[in-house]
């Protein structure tokens, strides 16, 4: 679920470093240089991700809108993920095997080395990929220059690593997720944030 939706769980990043006014001018080119990449031109991978458009996640050129509004940048991660059955590959694997068994039968052989093994697996999943449809899914990037902070629409830990991954190749610029104390030591002033450390937890029992 996006920004723009009825409802939507994110996560807060604090950039950690003022990027200069020349990497914000950079900021349109560098999503194209980082855009998503179509999962059927990379044989053999499980998995594509990169920055797509914010109205239109087929727009990896920003044809649709530019990515800037204002003191923000509007855009999203795109992620395909194409994964073969595990009970699927087990079948065709045995299916393999059974026929690698019978071809070098007739060679006066035994058993099939674990070196062929490993090759045939390979092998029966990259045929089998194929045949399955990558399932596409994007998630929603704000970016508040002048606030130096970046609202990311998920709370999942692995896309949460996919993002910081991408966003730090980008943008060379680190990332640090605000915990709920990391939000009130950037919205609290000093004495209030010192007061907030005094605290002490109450006891309902």
């Amino acid at each position: 679920m996006g920004f723009a939706s009825a409802s939507c769980a994110f996560t807060r990043y604090r950039v950690l470093e003022q990027a200069p006014s020349s990497l914000m001018a950079q900021v349109p080119e560098l999503l194209k240089r980082y855009a998503f990449q179509d999962i059927d031109a990379l044989p053999g991978e499980e998995r594509s991700f990169g920055w797509t458009s914010f109205d239109d996640m087929l727009d990896i050129e920003w044809a649709t809108a530019p990515p800037e509004k204002g003191a923000y940048f509007f855009f999203a991660l795109r992620l395909e993920t194409r994964r073969v059955p595990p009970a699927v590959h087990t079948k065709h694997l045995a299916l393999a095997l059974r026929e690698e068994k019978q071809r070098i039968a007739g060679q006066g052989k035994q058993f099939v080395s674990r070196e062929r093994r490993n090759e045939l697996k390979e092998q029966v999943k990259l045929r089998l990929m194929r045949h399955f449809l990558p399932v596409p899914a994007t998630f929603d990037v704000i970016w508040a220059t002048d606030a130096q902070l970046v609202y990311f629409a998920s709370t999942q830990r692995k896309i949460l690593d996919m993002f910081e991954e991408c966003f730090v190749k980008s943008f060379e610029l680190p990332l640090e997720q605000l915990s709920p104390y990391g939000l009130a030591a950037v919205s609290l002033s000093e004495q209030e944030l010192n007061r907030l450390d005094t605290l002490e937890p109450t006891s309902f029992t």
